[in-house]
């Protein structure tokens, strides 16, 4: 029981290093590429998403996580479509592809291991 909490606990933790890590990467990339205030605007839509489900993320609420889990599609469509059309965007658009899936990993992870235990089945007697 104690190596499921930390193992739920890591889990967790690698889930906040990479949600910031995503949403830094997303920023850094756009600020690169676009005039400020695109790029501001690019960045808010991005982030902001995650920015409402850190608090129910770090709390451990398991409908936020699972709702999470829909949040990195857009993430690896937005990934796989620059690595396709945009030759020079091959490098970001892998590293966000690689950030957004192991996300995708983790926040399944904090699920499996957050998952209630099952009641033990008790033996009913035939009437």
């Amino acid at each position: 029981m104690i190596a499921r909490v930390a193992a739920l606990r890591a889990a967790r933790n690698a889930v906040a290093i990479l949600v910031v890590l995503l949403c830094a990467l997303f920023a850094l990339w756009h600020a690169a590429r676009y005039t400020a205030p695109t790029a501001a605007l690019a960045t808010a839509i991005g982030v902001a998403p995650w920015l409402a489900f850190a608090p129910g993320l770090r709390r451990g609420d398991r409908s936020r996580t699972l709702a999470a889990t829909l949040l990195t599609v857009p993430y690896l469509g937005y990934g796989l479509m620059e690595v396709l059309a945009n030759p020079g965007a091959r490098v970001y658009a892998g590293a966000l592809v690689l950030l957004a899936f192991a996300l995708f990993v983790a926040l399944l992870a904090c699920l499996r291991l957050s998952r209630p235990s099952a009641a033990a089945p008790t033996a009913r007697t035939a009437p």
